[in-house]
């Protein structure tokens, strides 16, 4: 966490390490008044969103502050993404102990200056508090769409396609990984572990999905339980078929050997990746998008009238029962 005793303070803190991130945005004021100023451009609607990230709960006690910076804004990143918006800036809210120094927070400042340059996005503003409990970091992100083009969870039409990007069940056999409760090879262990710790946003997908998805979401919380907000929401039945499930080499290792791992795979959380409801007459621009992109994309099922369920179809035929609809953040 960093030993050394804190020397700024707040505003020395704010001076040095926050105030340059905000340069970029005129209406943040170098961060010197209490409030930002966000100008909208024509033909386009403000998204908002916020997410936080709590320690203990969404990253673990020693965790590389650089890693921590990150994942807070990414997971709100993602959230845009699912929207189909492009990144326009964030606030920030920062509580840590008052024993953690100056190198900790510079670290962390340095991370998400790496990110905002990476990904297109500025501070505009913020708070910085002291806390005797653990590390907690709140993100709001604010993103850009065309004009009544934001994507909701509600919106799904029988006969969807359902697509995820990227690969499934990485962060929850990574965090498995962490704790000692699986083993996997040096290699398969490094991807799993970083894809729990550092996610990858996929605003390289929003402005399509914008213009083809009829519903949309990131997975934060399972495959199956996100999957699951969606079909409620729209009011039908979500079937996937589970050989059709996009996995990264090492998790496929892992379920190969231990098949009862599915259940990580799809209620484990903290994928952030995409998942997308989308009409037959859009399924190939949206696939030539991510390749544009060289974003994965992967057709898993579709959608059906039903109940307001998701449905995961093993090889067999038969539905997998899961043990956790999905996992919660509370």
């Amino acid at each position: 966490m960093g030993t050394d005793p804190p020397r700024l303070g707040e505003f020395g803190r704010i001076e040095r390490f926050f105030r340059p991130l905000a340069a970029a945005l005129p209406g943040a004021f170098g961060l010197t008044d209490d409030a930002a100023v966000l100008t909208v451009p024509a033909g386009q609607d403000l998204v908002v969103t916020t997410d936080a990230i709590v320690e203990g709960v969404h990253f673990l006690p020693g965790d590389p502050p650089a890693d921590i910076a990150r994942k807070a804004l990414r997971v709100n990143l993602s959230d845009l993404a699912a929207k189909g918006a492009l990144p326009l800036a964030y606030t920030l809210t920062l509580a840590i102990g008052r024993t953690i120094g100056d190198s900790w927070v510079e670290s962390f400042a340095a991370a998400l200056g790496e990110d905002q340059a990476r990904y297109g996005i500025v501070l505009a503003g913020g708070d910085s508090v002291s806390t005797e409990g653990p590390i907690w970091v709140s993100v709001g992100a604010f993103g850009l769409v065309p004009a009544g083009r934001l994507v909701r969870r509600r919106g799904a039409r029988p006969g969807d396609g359902i697509f995820v990007t990227g690969t499934i069940g990485d962060a929850a056999l990574g965090l498995r990984l962490i704790r000692g409760a699986l083993s996997s090879d040096r290699a398969g262990r490094k991807l799993l572990e970083r894809r729990y710790r550092l996610p990858e946003p996929r605003l390289g997908l929003a402005s399509s999905v914008a213009e083809h998805a009829h519903a949309a979401m990131d997975i934060s919380d399972g495959l199956a339980a996100d999957l699951d907000h969606i079909c409620a929401l729209s009011g039908l039945t979500g079937r996937v078929e589970l050989e059709r499930v996009p996995l990264s080499e090492p998790a496929r290792t892992l379920v190969d050997a231990e098949p009862a791992l599915w259940q990580a795979v799809l209620g484990g959380g903290d994928d952030y990746e995409l998942l997308l409801a989308v009409p037959a007459n859009a399924q190939q621009a949206l696939e030539s998008a991510a390749r544009t992109a060289a974003i994965p994309l992967t057709r898993i099922g579709q959608m059906l009238a039903g109940d307001g369920r998701s449905l995961m179809i093993a090889p067999d035929g038969t539905e997998m029962a899961l043990a956790t609809a999905g996992w919660t953040h509370a």
